[in-house]
């Protein structure tokens, strides 16, 4: 094996609580994430020595990085392997830079994966997901990619059974870094909500449930990036949206949809009234 391709796929926070920092500066959280047909792509290929390329349509905003977190996942693996760190990597950045939909962290699961399956490395998927969290909260989730409750620091996991639901995704294109979104917080619903561990049958239960929800970072995130409630408005005038909300910290905005036909209406819509905002038409599960 030269060459092992993985797709990395949005992360989508259907709801976000938040609860109040810990001692150790992580703020416990609870959240339904779920993955998407969008996403970006990584291929591991064997070389003498570790290297990332990067191309698709938002690569330049990773230009500035000195140690992607491709990278960092490529060395966490190879050393709890005991092996050399070494393959080209190719990371196609078809999802926002910094965007609240997970690509960072998806990414690096990727590599993760590849990487396991490039360098022939046996090793289970819960120790992959150990060296997973000690390189971000959020890409525990990721190596996966399958529906799960968020809860800890978002390490703590429980997978869920979630209906396949037609997701319509928008970034206005504007950065909201996290850790100013958490600086920002006034009010938060906190994690004490009873999940129902026993997931959904259909997509009335799910969005029942969702009623009950919200994301707590999506108010501060508005008032960082007041572009971000523009993007709410758009997909909640959609016709037959059936509920708009802000992903992660931000920007990225999504609403769920009935069908794929209303959702690719959707899309079209929000394109041509916004042509300079980056849209994705997808499902998620």
């Amino acid at each position: 094996m030269n060459c092992v391709q993985e797709a990395a796929p949005a992360k989508v926070n259907l709801f976000l609580h938040v609860g109040d920092r810990r001692a150790d500066g992580f703020h416990p959280l609870q959240s339904l994430a779920v993955f998407t047909g969008a996403g970006d792509g990584l291929r591991a290929e064997a070389a003498p020595q570790l290297s990332l390329a990067m191309d698709g349509p938002f690569a330049a905003g990773l230009s500035g990085e000195g140690d992607n977190l491709v990278l960092r996942a490529a060395r966490a693996l190879a050393a709890e392997a005991g092996t050399l760190a070494v393959a080209k990597l190719t990371l196609t950045k078809n999802l926002p830079v910094a965007s609240g939909i997970g690509g960072g962290s998806a990414d690096a699961a990727a590599a993760l994966r590849a990487l396991k399956a490039l360098w022939r490395i046996e090793m289970t998927e819960a120790a992959l997901m150990d060296i997973a969290a000690g390189l971000g909260s959020d890409v525990p989730v990721c190596v996966p990619s399958k529906a799960a409750y968020m809860e800890g620091r978002g390490e703590v996991l429980t997978p869920v059974a979630v209906p396949r639901l037609p997701m319509l995704l928008v970034n206005p294109g504007v950065a909201v870094p996290t850790r100013d979104v958490f600086a920002a917080l006034q009010s938060r619903k906190g994690v004490g909500m009873d999940l129902p561990r026993a997931g959904f049958a259909d997509a009335k239960a799910l969005l029942h449930f969702l009623q009950e929800t919200r994301n707590d970072l999506e108010e501060s995130a508005r008032r960082i990036q007041p572009v971000i409630g523009a993007v709410l408005a758009a997909l909640a005038a959609q016709p037959e949206a059936l509920l708009a909300r802000m992903s992660g910290s931000g920007a990225t905005c999504f609403a769920l949809f009935p069908d794929d036909a209303a959702c690719a209406h959707a899309a079209q819509a929000v394109k041509a009234a916004r042509p300079g905002w980056w849209v994705a038409a997808t499902v998620c599960s």
